[in-house]
């Protein structure tokens, strides 16, 4: 017999012992048991990410409710609890007395007979208070209401309260924790829209299509996308919105040359080639031969011919790319905060060093990748983040150091987007506001 609780706390462990993010170990985990059902793989996969997502609030009822807090416990103790209150809390359908009996269970088979009855105890206790639990008081320290509601470490909710303002700093907080659609891109040059829809249908996947773009699509229900047939034939792409419109707004044209400086895992760089259809060509680069594996992987998928995949440092001036760019499209690593939603463990890895470091670092590839567009040319800057030390500074410093103006693309965005600020050169999403991930475009062309 599979114990799933096993596999969940046994995978909660991984994730804190190896630096890999948690999505890449949970997709490997269940890749491991893709033997067992759909249904039973889906229980192991919401339990490791809800129990990830909200581990601030779990860590906050447990030490409410018992006498050795957290901090001070057994890590596989303090995980057995934490997957067993997020079960209690957010998982109904699952009897509490099922919740609590296997906790203790699991306890014993990991070896600590002894601390059976304490997990059972906090467990219990939980249970019979888990309607009444008192959070933080939102207007005596709304910093720790907001960390604690939705498990957020509060130099982050400090950040976004400075530069989102209360209102749209808990929405997107919520967002976060909302169930995500997969958001997938049509690629056109390979099939129709409406043959797409019905292939989808006879795989049984729910399609809902999406307002903003003609070409995305929300698809849900299916088991493992890497399976479908449709996915495997290249028919489409995973990508949200946000990132579509990074292309969608270039301006690309058949028989241009497009240059993505950051390009994996590669998204970018196939709507490109999407648009190009089969004309121009794309040259994608990323710092090392793992990632520029990654970018592989999409080009055999796609069977694109008019795409070229190179190692290479952003950071260092390739002379074979100087003024060869009708596009360069520049997504610079980042801090990720506009995409914890995708990724539970963003906000748990980040510090406030790091995010000055990235700074520096966006700053030095801009200036070096500069070089690489035509006189007219277009860069394309974007971030998935919502920070404006990544995002609009960087705005005001490629226009103060760099030659190049800001271009104005409002007309060019969808209805239901339609941000001012477009106006002038630049647009920043927000999750939960605008119906997309957080991310930050920027449009610029070379002078003379």
């Amino acid at each position: 017999m599979i114990n799933h609780r096993a596999i969940i706390l046994e995978t909660l462990l991984l994730i804190e012992k190896e630096e890999d993010y948690s999505h890449h170990i949970i997709r490997d985990v269940l890749d491991k048991y893709d033997y067992l059902p759909k249904q039973e793989r889906s229980f192991i996969k919401r339990v490791t990410e809800g129990t990830l997502e909200r581990k601030i609030e779990l860590m906050y009822v447990i030490d409410r409710f018992s006498k050795v807090k957290c901090t001070k416990m057994k890590p596989v103790i303090r995980l057995i609890l934490e997957m067993s209150v997020y079960q209690l809390l957010y998982m109904d359908a699952i009897p509490d007395s099922a919740v609590c009996n296997e906790a203790v269970k699991l306890s014993g088979k990991k070896g600590f007979h002894n601390l059976k009855g304490f997990v059972n105890g906090v467990l219990r206790t939980i249970l019979r208070n888990k309607d009444t639990i008192e959070y933080p008081d939102i207007n005596q320290d709304a910093v720790a209401y907001l960390s604690v509601r939705y498990s957020m470490p509060e130099w982050i909710v400090r950040l976004f309260l400075k530069e989102h303002g209360a209102e749209n700093t808990e929405k997107m907080l919520m967002s976060f924790l909302e169930k995500k659609s997969t958001m997938i891109r049509i690629n056109q040059s390979k099939i129709e829209k409406e043959k797409l829809l019905s292939l989808l249908l006879a795989e049984q996947v729910t399609v809902r299509e999406s307002k903003l773009l003609p070409y995305a699509l929300k698809i849900s229900g299916m088991d493992q996308i890497s399976e479908m047939s449709t996915f495997k034939k290249g028919y489409f792409q995973v990508q949200d919105i946000s990132s579509m419109l990074v292309c969608e707004l270039a301006g690309i044209r058949e028989e241009q040359t497009v240059l993505d400086v950051c390009a994996a895992p590669g998204g970018k760089a196939m709507h490109a080639a999407d648009i190009l259809h089969g004309t121009g060509k794309v040259i994608a680069c990323d710092v090392s031969a793992q990632k520029v594996a990654l970018i592989d992987e999409h080009v055999s998928r796609y069977r694109y011919e008019n795409v070229e995949t190179l190692e290479r440092d952003a950071r260092i001036f390739s002379e074979e790319f100087r003024e060869l760019a009708d596009v360069l499209l520049v997504d610079v690593p980042c801090s990720g905060l506009g995409i914890m939603g995708r990724k539970n463990d963003i906000k748990y890895r980040l510090d406030k060093e790091r995010l000055d470091s990235l700074s520096t670092l966006q700053k030095e590839i801009v200036t070096n990748v500069a070089g690489y567009v035509k006189p007219g040319g277009t860069i394309m800057y974007s971030t998935c983040t919502i920070r404006q030390a990544e995002n609009e500074e960087m705005v005001s410093y490629i226009l103060e150091n760099l030659p190049f103006e800001a271009v104005d693309f409002y007309d060019s965005l969808p209805q239901g987007l339609k941000l001012e600020s477009a106006k002038n050169g630049y647009a920043q999403f927000l999750p939960g506001i605008h119906g997309t991930d957080g991310f930050f475009i920027a449009r610029f062309r070379r002078k003379g």
